[in-house]
């Protein structure tokens, strides 16, 4: 049973990393087409350009974890969420080929396209990832066979629309504050701006996702751990918006991945020990312990993982610290 609690929590953590690194990388290609210079443009994709396909792979990773350790809510989650899925894959392909293909060409026409598939291509994937974290709290419409009995409409509920507007407005903030980090003159100057605006956005949109996930969610409602890590979330949230009017672009950056990372602990809180809720009746959900492997596949998974975890983290650190600094661009970038 242990070994089925360390596997959820080794879950939140992949998906953690995978929101706090996916998330400056996602509000870049958001925040792309509010700059009009092509200069400027080619430095946010450069910023993003040397770790967006690392950050893309926590997201494989997670589902590669899930697969291993609960594969009936593995298969539960890819058959219900197909088509949002195939969406998010088409979203996540574009914005590779933009990156790729933009420069290619010495066109403004060329060029534009590329920009604008990169910005919508970005957005929609929040807006996805968004949205399917809603439902997957308020519970999906599965069966005693864990079939899904809705359509791709049936995600569009007011949970899940105003999660996904919330993510794009938290990614884009995240973007910002991490772009003040990669820029200098006014292109940073812009980003500090944008940030001063975001972050009241979020703040609104932050009280707006609560009160509906309050209303609507019985097992969202405050508990003991999820009131102490709402209070964190808020103090992390306020801080963010003061100093974003400081203009202390990198302190506002901890500090709002401090408040994402707030927001997956109470999202996972919320969901323990369940994976999927069924919507149609609870007997239906899966949880840790009707969806698991067997316990030597949990066991061996687990020591492989935490061999290889430790060296993937090192790594990506290097990485960043490797590439650290305001963006340079010379003939070699994108």
């Amino acid at each position: 049973m242990l070994l089925n609690v360390i596997w959820f929590i080794l879950m939140t953590v992949l998906l953690l990393v995978y929101a706090i690194l996916e998330g400056f990388d996602l509000g870049v290609g958001i925040l792309h087409l509010f700059t009009r210079k092509n200069e400027h443009r080619r430095i946010l994709m450069n910023s993003i350009g040397p770790v967006w396909d690392g950050n893309e792979v926590w997201l494989i990773t997670f589902g590669g974890a899930l697969f291993a350790a609960f594969p009936t809510a593995y298969a539960t989650v890819f058959s219900a969420f197909y088509t949002p899925f195939m969406m998010l894959l088409t979203t996540l392909i574009f914005r590779a080929a933009s990156m790729e293909f933009r420069s290619k060409v010495a066109s403004p026409a060329w060029q534009n396209i590329w920009d604008i598939l990169f910005s919508l291509s970005s957005l929609v994937a929040t807006l996805l990832l968004g949205v399917a974290s809603g439902n997957a709290l308020a519970g999906i419409a599965i069966d005693e066979k864990g079939i899904f009995q809705g359509n791709f409409f049936t995600f569009l509920n007011p949970l899940g629309v105003v999660t996904g507007l919330f993510a794009i407005f938290l990614f884009a903030l995240q973007g910002s504050l991490y772009l003040q980090l990669k820029t200098e003159g006014e292109l940073n100057y812009q980003m500090k701006k944008i940030s001063k605006i975001l972050s009241f956005s979020v703040l609104i949109l932050f009280a707006v996702l609560t009160t509906v996930s309050f209303s609507s969610v019985a097992w969202a409602r405050p508990r003991v751990i999820t009131s102490v890590l709402g209070l964190v979330a808020i103090a992390m949230l306020g801080l963010t918006l003061w100093l974003s009017w400081k203009e202390k672009g990198g302190k506002a950056f901890l500090s709002n991945t401090g408040f994402i990372t707030s927001i997956i602990l109470i999202f996972a809180s919320n969901m323990f020990p369940y994976l999927v809720r069924s919507s149609l009746n609870p007997s239906f959900s899966l949880d840790i312990y009707n969806s698991a492997s067997s316990p030597k596949t949990l066991t061996i998974m687990l020591g492989i993982v935490l061999v290889v975890l430790p060296i993937v983290l090192v790594y990506t650190g290097y990485v960043y610290w490797v590439f650290r600094g305001p963006v340079k661009l010379d003939e070699t970038s994108y």
